[in-house]
């Protein structure tokens, strides 16, 4: 992904930057160390992000390893940290297509097309991140409704109408409020504790439109944690990825001073080994290419 305007809106989410968009700059860091290996990535088929603290405005130092390079398949892990503190951490599964059976048995939800659908506009406390999107909910759910089930239903896209790379369905997938605020009255933080992501051959195969249609649905929720499932599709009804993550359920927003408002510009460099990059996540730059 291509990163947008200096005085564009942050990443924003409740008290950290959003959990997709930071695993989609771990994807590009891991990327970034495939290439230099290898002198070329295969697609990505699967990525995991564990997040060990929120990530503020400050730099964020990513260390991306490629544990393993095969003609077909590569595995790679990537750490981070931020003011000396680990921050997020986890892996990614890189691999070529081949010839083998084909199952797509998941098919896209019925949905109005997306002119047919009124924007959602969201508030930019706690979820500023949102500025970035166009959200057009298409199912009668909406967030806060105090619906029947805890799921939503909403063509995302960029508002700057990005094309749709690996690193879009990372964030994309994680855009919508949790399907619980589809069952919920008033909102309280449910901050990502964990990320995983499988893609399709989709966007490899054929050019894929700025537009997706995501669902998100919780699946189980007790404890103070939830289980919550996504699924992308394109506008074709092309199955996309496939995303589940653990939430942790909070009781109430924590506040946020100025300080973590302010503008920053992002810094991409490598270390001597070319495998260290440098991000300042919480201004207005998207994900990096990956």
């Amino acid at each position: 992904m291509t990163g947008g305007a200096d005085d564009a809106p942050p990443y924003r989410s409740w008290d950290g930057a959003q959990g997709g968009y930071v695993a989609a700059l771990a994807l590009g860091a891991m990327r970034e160390d495939l290439v230099r290996r290898a002198g070329e990535a295969a697609p990505v088929r699967t990525l995991g992000a564990h997040f060990l603290a929120p990530v503020d405005e400050r730099p964020l130092r990513f260390t991306a390893r490629t544990l393993r390079e095969g003609r077909r398949t590569s595995m790679c892990t990537h750490t981070a940290t931020q003011g000396g503190a680990p921050a997020p951490a986890g892996s990614a599964v890189f691999g070529w297509g081949g010839a083998g059976p084909a199952l797509a048995d998941l098919s896209a939800p019925p949905a109005l097309a997306p002119e047919a659908c009124p924007p959602l506009t969201l508030p930019s406390d706690p979820g500023a991140f949102a500025a970035h999107l166009e959200i057009r909910p298409a199912s009668e759910a909406r967030p806060l409704g105090g619906g029947p089930r805890a799921e939503l239903l909403a063509w995302l896209r960029f508002t700057d109408r990005r094309p749709l790379d690996a690193g879009t369905p990372v964030v994309l997938a994680d855009a919508p409020p949790p399907g619980l605020f589809a069952v919920w009255t008033v909102p309280r933080p449910v901050p990502t504790a964990e990320l995983t992501v499988h893609f399709t051959d989709a966007l490899e195969a054929a050019p894929v439109e700025d537009r997706v249609l995501v669902r998100i649905r919780t699946e189980y929720a007790g404890s103070g944690w939830a289980v919550e499932d996504s699924a992308l599709w394109s506008t074709t009804g092309r199955l996309l990825a496939l995303a589940r993550q653990a939430r942790a359920l909070r009781n109430g927003p924590r506040p946020h001073t100025a300080a973590t408002d302010r503008p920053r510009r992002s810094l991409f460099r490598g270390d001597a080994a070319g495998r260290r990059r440098v991000v300042t996540v919480r201004p207005a730059r998207g994900p990096c290419s990956p």
